[in-house]
């Protein structure tokens, strides 16, 4: 089914709830975290995980799925980590998305891709090369020039502070991509004569998005 740029929500985090340790993340097709404390999250919450060790899942929103009290876990709903590194320590923080952007235009995104080693040895004869970091992710938003936009706030108040804010964008189908990024929102005005007056938004992402189908 394709997609279009109609009928889009851009949230953008308002709150963050006070952090729950988790003190093991699983190798599986679908991670289980294990916290500590009284304190759980519910099913269906939005969590920013801090990660050493499995840096894969640092700085990424996921869902929350299979909450028992019991045994104190629950999964990240879709996360398959089976390969991922393992886990140190960590925490995460159910995300409160209370800010939504009504003056988006046009979303352009760069970055992503790997920077490589060269491992080419004097017996080749073609050069050999392995991916090693990645470039962020970068998004960048013109949005109409409207200083009271209450998500454009929110980033405003990001960007002055030099602090990470989650954002989610939800398509009509029912997709959903999350990321958390540092915001450039200086909120300078931008534009061509007789046009609209727009601002430029850029958010550059911390570590990949995860998208949800639904």
């Amino acid at each position: 089914m394709a997609i279009f740029w109609s009928n889009v929500g851009i949230d953008v985090q308002t709150g963050l709830a006070a952090a729950i340790p988790i003190t093991a993340v699983s190798k599986a097709t679908t991670a289980v975290c294990t916290y500590s404390g009284a304190t759980a999250p519910l099913v269906g919450d939005y969590v920013v995980v801090k990660a050493t060790g499995m840096f894969e899942i640092s700085d990424r929103i996921f869902r929350v799925a299979n909450v028992l009290t019991g045994p104190k876990t629950f999964e990240l709903e879709g996360e398959d980590s089976t390969l991922y590194s393992t886990f140190v320590s960590g925490s995460i923080q159910v995300i409160t998305f209370g800010a939504s952007m009504t003056t988006a235009q046009n979303i352009n995104v760069s970055g992503g891709e790997p920077e490589y080693a060269d491992l080419t040895t004097i017996h080749d004869n073609t050069r050999k090369r392995a991916p090693t970091i990645t470039s962020p992710l970068s998004f960048g938003i013109d949005s109409i020039f409207d200083l009271s936009d209450p998500a454009f706030m929110e980033l405003n108040k990001a960007y002055k502070s030099k602090t990470m804010r989650a954002v989610r964008l939800r398509f009509g189908t029912g997709a959903k991509m999350l990321l958390t990024g540092y915001a450039s929102a200086a909120g300078v005005p931008t534009g061509q004569a007789q046009g609209v007056v727009q601002t430029k938004l850029t958010i550059e992402a911390q570590n990949v998005p995860t998208v949800y189908a639904s």
